[in-house]
């Protein structure tokens, strides 16, 4: 019952669409992780939720399985088109705050055994202590990606029966609490 209260919760924060899935239904694979490593998003070693500093893969694949349930929630947001970069970066920021505000529901759940992954590294911190050489400020509230524990998005979108693509002119960004 508290995970229907929980979804409530969620889809009452934002316009986002919410899906439950058995965590032995999700794919996982160390190439998500080998994606990371071209360092694309610019993040790599430079954020404590992102590869190589969140820690290694397999093992993190291993704490993932070790949970039974996975709330997947996704924000679906409306770009000009394929090209629109702030677009792109507003959506994201949304979904980050969405994250964070998940974060806040959790704490008020008393929720002890949940592992919240996001969109991309960690976005709590305007500059990550990382970039600093010293220890995370939040390691409680810290949302590591998604890929960087080697989770198949798209595979997980299918699973829970959310969209992957939402169409043309949107960008689709997920995140998921496991809870034990």
């Amino acid at each position: 019952m508290f995970i229907e209260d929980l979804m409530n919760d969620i889809a009452f924060l934002s316009e986002c669409n919410v899906g439950l899935v058995s965590v032995d239904k999700m794919k996982f694979s160390t190439e998500f992780r080998d994606i990371c490593e071209t360092n694309s998003c610019g993040m790599y070693n430079r954020n404590w939720t992102c590869p190589p500093c969140v820690g290694h893969i397999n093992q993190l694949i291993e704490v993932a399985k070790s949970y039974r349930t996975a709330l997947v929630y996704q924000t679906v947001s409306h770009i000009e088109d394929s090209f629109d970069i702030e677009g792109m970066l507003e959506a994201g920021q949304r979904q980050n705050e969405l994250s964070i505000s998940i974060n806040e529901i959790l704490c008020e759940y008393k929720l002890n055994k949940f592992l919240h992954l996001g969109a991309g590294g960690c976005k709590i911190c305007k500059r990550c202590a990382k970039l600093d050489d010293k220890p995370c400020i939040h390691p409680s509230m810290a949302i590591p990606s998604l890929e960087s524990y080697g989770i198949s998005v798209y595979d997980l979108a299918v699973e829970c029966g959310l969209n992957y693509n939402n169409g043309k002119n949107t960008v689709t960004y997920f995140g998921v609490v496991l809870i034990k």
